[in-house]
């Protein structure tokens, strides 16, 4: 799977320099210097099609929106994925929270329940069985 991301690595890093390169053609253009604009324009084709090529190789990766968001406003992408875990880590610590009294009710209204109705409760605990609640 690195061997992928590696090989569009590669493309793009020489892509950007090809581009820095062309930047510094263009910014000091001399008539004398066009072939090597038309050199650097093809290699900048030749970069865009070989980046193609990657494309195919990575269809199968998914990236969320709010990445590209994070990405669009300058921020680090990484960050996304830190507070995508903090968020789930913040639910599963709601969700057991609500869990963990959902049994401490469960466990006083069946004791509550014993104490007016005994004979009812000794039934559902024969059929539920006298397990208390954890």
């Amino acid at each position: 799977m690195a061997e992928k991301f590696d090989n569009l690595e590669e493309h793009l890093e020489k892509f950007v320099e090809n581009i820095r390169q062309l930047g510094i053609i263009v910014s000091d253009f001399q008539p004398s210097s066009q072939p090597g604009l038309n050199q650097k324009l093809n290699f900048m084709i030749t970069g865009l099609q070989d980046i193609d090529k990657c494309r195919q190789q990575l269809h199968d990766i998914n990236v969320p929106l709010e990445a590209f968001e994070y990405i669009d406003q300058g921020r680090n992408p990484q960050l996304y994925t830190k507070e995508c875990l903090e968020r789930a880590l913040a639910k599963n610590e709601q969700v057991k929270g609500k869990i963990d009294t959902m049994t401490k009710f469960k466990s006083l209204l069946i004791s509550e329940l014993t104490k007016v109705f005994p004979e009812e409760m000794a039934k559902y605990k024969a059929i539920h069985g006298d397990d208390p609640p954890s």
